[in-house]
């Protein structure tokens, strides 16, 4: 098969200026409702792109848990390629992709880590498998499985259901300053609007798909 071949039309639905909320963070909760409305798979998933010391660009999926005024939160570990990256360069990329839904967005802003309060309640509120694991995984550095599931085995006996958070887990917020509304459209002739924000103001434009 050739790729060049492949063609999907998006038919679905439409966005134009009167069915735009002025508030991107009201807007995104509204299409987010309805990813989780269509059953999207993993709707809370979104890609994270950082860049490195060296100018090097990096992409991966996270989940997000909250996006208040301050922003879109979500939870790693410091010492990880995302952490380490962030610690020289705070400037990232968030985006979000419904393929049911032909729905596109993207956050473009600067992250800076939440309190060790914030990420003390959350991690409790994790399932205790999910505890352990964030306590056993040298994230980003090489491992044998063996190893890490040997590691499982004894934090679990040391600790049982009360795992302590690491002090190197924790989480991060991005402070949008740039987001985009992308909805596929037939022909290729897709809506897509941008928030920018000015002086604590938020301005719309439409842009050429």
């Amino acid at each position: 098969m050739k790729l060049s071949d492949y063609r999907n039309e998006y038919t679905r639905f439409t966005l134009d200026e009167s069915g735009l909320d002025p508030n991107p963070r009201v807007q995104f909760h509204h299409w987010l409702k309805e990813a989780m409305d269509d059953n999207a798979i993993e709707p809370t998933a979104m890609t994270l792109s950082t860049v490195n010391a060296e100018g090097q660009p990096t992409s991966r999926i996270v989940l997000l848990k909250n996006y208040e005024e301050d922003g879109l939160r979500f939870f790693t570990n410091f010492d990880s390629r995302k952490g380490q990256d962030l610690a020289h360069n705070d400037r990232a990329c968030l985006m979000f992709f419904w393929p049911s839904l032909h729905r596109q967005v993207r956050f473009e802003g600067r992250v800076h880590k939440l309190s060790a309060e914030i990420a003390e309640e959350y991690f409790h509120s994790r399932p205790v498998e999910s505890r352990i694991s964030a306590l056993a995984s040298p994230q980003s550095q090489p491992v044998r499985r063996s190893d890490l599931e040997q590691r499982v085995q004894e934090l679990q006996k040391q600790y049982g259901d009360h795992p302590p958070r690491p002090e190197n887990w924790g989480g991060y917020v991005l402070v949008p300053e740039h987001i985009e509304f992308w909805q596929g459209r037939a022909c290729r002739l897709h809506d897509r609007f941008v928030f920018n924000l000015t002086d604590s103001e938020w301005t719309v434009s439409r842009l050429a798909p």
